[in-house]
């Protein structure tokens, strides 16, 4: 499955999961050579609660994203084949989308651009 930026993915445990059961994701970056054999880069969403990192954003409208409980956006970003992504599960809303990308600029080392993600 090929999925786009702030899609929300069901995605494989993140590293420091005991359970082994797959927990979502967020599609991070958008790869201009997307194929289905290519990775994407996602970031962890977790449980609203679990161990505050300062970066972590709480995500503020659950209705589009197929998330159960409060969650937030935790910049522990991983890669995973598209091939073993197996589904998406729902997207962020604008608030949330350009909060996000407010974020993931600085971790990245990038300067915000004054582009707005995609609707």
């Amino acid at each position: 499955m090929i999925s786009e930026r702030f899609d929300v993915v069901v995605a494989f445990p993140f590293g420091d999961s005991a359970k082994r059961k797959p927990g979502p994701g967020l599609g991070s970056l958008r790869l201009g050579f997307q194929s289905r054999q290519s990775p994407h880069v996602l970031a962890m969403i977790t449980r609203a609660g679990d161990m505050d990192c300062p970066s972590d954003h709480a995500i503020r409208d659950l209705s589009s994203t197929g998330l159960r409980h409060a969650s937030v956006v935790r910049w522990k970003l991983l890669t995973l084949d598209n091939r073993i992504i197996p589904r998406r599960i729902g997207r962020l809303e604008r608030e949330d989308r350009n909060a996000c990308a407010g974020c993931l600029a600085p971790i990245l080392g990038l300067a915000r651009s004054s582009a707005r993600p995609p609707a």
